[in-house]
């Protein structure tokens, strides 16, 4: 059989193809012909990518539909004539039955803790994992599957866990989205889905108004009033110490290398499910140092004495703990964000929390909106809506001037933020200095 995907090089599509691939079906696709940070597992196994064309389509093909491509796009279309055809939401949803799956579904955090999670569950187990950094694994005899599960649309209901884990729920993707409610209630439809147990951060005040019902759920979170927390955190730069604690029970006192807030909150959420599956806690932190973090996800090179972070942040939490944190690690460097959004309504529905958080970076630059789906629901506005709201910030070209007005700030911690393709003229920042 062969499997055809309609935006291979989508964040969940490019995982779901190489999961495929490696339960042995033929793969292949078609995306833009610039280059994706996500498409480098594809490239590894010799998946074919090839542009967008309607004659691609055959009808002997399954196609998985991105969803960023709407109804009228021409290789839907084609598709559609001919072909078995799912969105990438519903086929992941019929894959996930035939395994123990454990859905990360929050607002923030579920890349890394997806990561965390198949870290240490492949130390027990067989375990196959998507994560929306392009990388995903699968086999036949995988006992366990972890999922970062999207609240996109409501897509994640097509999923039904046996466990999961909410990171937090703050509003996000407000073009679909009513209100702040109708976000929440997305997750409370989303709870009845999971079978076994659920774990959920019971410092949020939205994780808090979930009703359970009879399944058996559990908070964590840096507070004692939550089942599982942590106690006597003691951090250095690198690295991090705590006991874990269960309902006033000391449970292991475990010894990490990571550093941060919202670092310990995504372990603590794995530590919880462990703990509930009873595995043990030496090994537990064992696979907790075998941890590589996810692509994008607060990645730190270091050339010469400039400092280069990447990181996907895209809502305005996440922009403020990206700079903070960079603040926090490299204090004695000026602080440069680069920021590109991704679309045009959250730009807008968020402006004054981006522009708090943007300012906490000592020079703020902004690029313009370039992918598919920027302004898919009708909201027209250009990267001047935000500039215009933070005095000082400059509008960056996405070329060699806009690199080279960057490579000047040689010496200092250049802060890239966004879901989309910023890294490319990261690179080219690093190749000029």
């Amino acid at each position: 059989m062969m499997y055809y995907f309609i935006g291979i090089k989508g964040t969940g599509m490019a995982s779901l193809a190489t999961m495929l691939y490696d339960l042995g079906y033929e793969v292949c696709g078609s995306d833009q012909e610039k280059h994706f940070f996500t498409e480098d597992e594809l490239v590894k196994r010799g998946i074919r990518i090839y542009p967008f064309d309607p004659d691609n389509i055959k009808p002997e093909y399954t196609v998985i539909i991105g969803n960023a491509f709407l109804e009228d796009f021409p290789e839907v279309i084609a598709a559609r004539k001919q072909c078995t055809c799912y969105r990438y939401h519903e086929f992941l949803g019929e894959l996930m039955k035939d395994y123990e799956t454990i859905s990360i579904c929050g607002s923030h955090g579920k890349t890394t803790t997806t990561t965390l999670t198949k870290t240490v569950f492949s130390r027990f187990a067989k375990t196959g994992y998507l994560i929306g950094d392009g990388e995903g694994f699968l086999e036949k005899d995988s006992r366990y599957l972890a999922v970062e599960s999207c609240e996109f649309r409501r897509h994640f209901l097509a999923y039904h866990p046996e466990y999961a884990i909410i990171t937090n729920i703050e509003i996000d993707h407000v073009d679909y989205f009513k209100d702040e409610t109708d976000y929440f209630n997305a997750y409370q439809e989303f709870v009845r889905n999971v079978s076994k147990a659920i774990f959920y951060y019971g410092d949020d005040e939205w994780c808090r108004k979930l009703e359970f019902g009879d399944l058996e759920a559990y908070s964590f979170g840096l507070n004692e009033n939550n089942d599982y927390y942590l106690s006597n955190i003691v951090s250095d730069t690198v690295s991090s110490s705590f006991d874990f604690m269960f309902r006033g029970e000391k449970i292991f006192r475990y010894d990490v290398p990571f550093v941060g807030d919202h670092l310990m909150i995504d372990i603590l959420g794995v530590l919880s499910l462990a703990h509930y599956l009873k595995f043990a806690p030496e090994e537990v932190e064992a696979a907790l140092h075998e941890y590589v973090g996810p692509k994008r996800r607060y990645v730190v090179e270091e050339y010469k004495d400039t400092v280069f972070v990447d990181d996907y942040a895209h809502h305005p939490t996440e922009v403020k703990v990206t700079i903070e944190a960079s603040r926090k690690r490299f204090p004695d460097k000026k602080i440069v964000a680069i920021f590109k959004p991704h679309r045009a309504s959250r730009v807008l529905y968020f402006a004054e929390q981006f522009k708090e958080a943007l300012e906490k970076a000592d020079e703020i630059y902004l690029l313009d909106f370039t992918s598919i789906d920027d302004k898919q629901d009708g909201t027209d506005i250009d990267i001047t809506y935000l500039a215009d709201m933070i005095p000082g910030s400059h509008i960056l070209p996405e070329n060699e001037e806009g690199a080279r007005i960057l490579a000047a700030h040689k010496g200092e911690c250049l802060v890239f933020m966004s879901s989309k393709d910023i890294y490319n003229i990261a690179e080219r920042v690093k190749e000029l200095i």
